[in-house]
């Protein structure tokens, strides 16, 4: 079996690594910016965590990293902010700022040569010249390239996150496995036996499964409202000024409960609010806590994210469990990645087979 080796670019808190961890695919670092990523990537994960702005990464540090493996995969999730729907009210240059960050993401890739290359975003980055470019780049290198949007529920994720997902080879064709679940996990499922909160408790054994304090007014409103229901449902006393104008009634979304026998919605960095989305217990009085927001990504229940006797913010927490990779979905890639090594594997011994014949 070939020696393989995976660096994972804008790692986050890991969990694009985790799932590969778990598919037993050797991650040897992860390069990330942010300093609040280092703790909760290098305590799960046995790789290394490099904390550097990806455009100042070199081609030669990616080799050294690398190392002697002979099957090296380059793997990534540039910042999406740029992509969402939101960003594109505000349509800025597809080569500045952020969105720049995937001209470096293939300018690695042109360097570094590696064998699979894998990227996920947003739906949305597709409709840019950006992506575009990536993906003609990595075609003129000879990888043989494949793109779609997934469905992160059908892959074990406990959320509707539908996700661009890329896959790039240069030794023959590869695509994304099928689906692994024939009924999407429901936020039961996944959340129904935790401790139960009230609004602002914490969990004494678990200092990520902590709910934000609610105002008065807020407490009175997540009291009536309904899962799968809408700001809409409230008495009228309590409905928000932005609600009443004309512009705020498009947006039924934020102010809700979620369902038991449904996916979670999408998880955002600010998941954590009552107000942020429909982020609101199905039952209890209070927002989803950090833990599981984790959890419905589908982080493992022991994932550590501060270090003990560390300091929770839900602003940094949030960020970093609303912008990850679901671990599930990383698994689904990390098992798509590990067909295709099979398949290079096989050809590679029939070839074999038929020279020492001659």
């Amino acid at each position: 079996m070939k020696k393989v080796s995976c660096i994972d670019l804008f790692c986050g808190a890991g969990g694009l690594t985790h799932g590969f961890v778990l598919e037993g695919m050797p991650v040897v670092a992860g390069i990330d910016m942010d300093p609040a990523c280092r703790f909760p990537y290098e305590a799960n994960n046995s790789a290394k965590f490099v904390e550097k702005d990806v455009s100042k990464v070199t081609t030669n540090e990616l080799s050294e990293l690398f190392g002697d493996a002979e099957i090296r995969i380059l793997a990534g999730c540039a910042p999406c902010q740029p992509f969402s729907t939101y960003a594109q009210r505000y349509e800025i240059d597809g080569k500045d700022g952020k969105w720049g960050l995937l001209y470096e993401f293939a300018r690695l890739a042109k360097g570094s040569k590696p064998d699979i290359i894998t990227m996920e975003n947003v739906p949305t980055v597709a409709k840019h010249e950006v992506f575009q470019d990536f993906v003609d780049t990595l075609k003129g290198l000879g990888y043989n390239v494949w793109f779609d949007v997934v469905d992160s529920s059908q892959y074990g994720v406990p959320q509707t996150r539908r996700r661009m997902v890329l896959l790039a080879s240069r030794h023959g064709e590869i695509a994304m496995i099928k689906p692994t679940v024939e009924k999407p996990r429901t936020v039961k499922q996944a959340i129904g036996r935790l401790r139960p909160l009230s609004a602002g408790e914490a969990a004494p054994r678990d200092k990520l499964h902590v709910s934000s304090t609610l105002s008065e007014k807020n407490l009175q409103r997540i009291k009536v409202s309904k899962p799968g229901g809408t700001w809409r449902d409230w008495p009228e006393h309590l409905v928000a000024d932005c609600h009443r104008a004309a512009s705020g009634k498009t947006y039924p979304g934020v102010y809700g409960r979620m369902e038991w026998d449904k996916p979670a919605p999408t998880m955002t960095t600010q998941c954590y609010g009552f107000g942020n989305g429909r982020f609101g217990h199905p039952d209890q009085d209070r927002a989803i806590t950090l833990r599981e927001a984790a959890i419905i990504q589908s982080f493992p229940r022991d994932y550590a994210f501060i270090p003990k006797g560390g300091e929770v913010s839900f602003k940094v927490l949030g960020r970093l469990i609303g912008n990850a990779v679901p671990v599930d979905l990383g698994r689904a890639i990390a098992r798509s990645i590990n067909t295709h090594i099979s398949v290079i594997a096989q050809r590679q011994e029939v070839k074999q087979e038929k020279l020492d014949v001659v």
